[in-house]
């Protein structure tokens, strides 16, 4: 069967979970206030794709090709990104809810987190060298042998990152925020 293929394309305001979205090819495609929530869009490719205010909570992404795709204002629980497909993974997130996502060993390398919310995401052994976190509240965020080399964290808060289990070699983080790296030691800082 011929795979379908849809080049700078617009979808406003469908309900891809109660009409699917034709499985194939989005290339250069905008998706604005769609919902894929609980949807299977696994073996999707999407390249060069904007989504703005969507709701892709719990939808399932296995082996879905996401290269260099811009997430705004949308709503992202509980995804597994570590299903997709990691050749040419690149995402980037301006103002999303990502609360109870899995980012389990993805190479996520300069990925921008703009004012997100992340709580309760999981980073472990992910590869998250040269990333901006700007303006996050990454409560109960995971690191766990993480790469955070280089990483920006000045203006974000919540975090709790063990400097002996995580890579944070020239990593960023603001005064405020040295409480997040000395969690472990239950000390009081005043």
């Amino acid at each position: 069967m011929p795979i379908s293929y849809f080049e700078e394309k617009t979808f406003d305001k469908l309900d891809f979970s109660v009409n699917p979205l034709t499985k194939g090819e989005y290339e250069n495609c905008t998706f604005i206030n769609c919902i894929f929530s609980n949807t299977h869009i696994s073996g999707f490719v999407f390249s060069e794709c904007t989504f703005k205010g969507c709701n892709l909570s719990s939808a399932h992404l296995a082996a879905t090709a996401l290269k260099d795709i811009q997430f705004k204002d949308c709503k992202l629980l509980g995804i597994h990104f570590e299903n997709c497909n990691p050749f040419l993974f690149s995402v980037a997130f301006e103002s999303c809810i990502l609360n109870l996502s899995s980012f389990y060993k993805v190479n996520l390398k300069k990925t921008r987190f703009i004012d997100c919310s992340l709580h309760e995401v999981d980073f472990t052994e992910a590869d998250l060298g040269q990333s901006l976190f700007d303006g996050c509240d990454l409560a109960k965020a995971t690191f766990e042998r993480t790469v955070l080399e280089k990483a920006d964290f000045r203006t974000s808060y919540n975090y709790a990152i063990d400097p002996e289990t995580n890579r944070i070699k020239k990593a960023r983080f603001s005064k405020d925020g040295i409480i997040g790296l000395l969690h472990k030691y239950d000390i009081a800082i005043e």
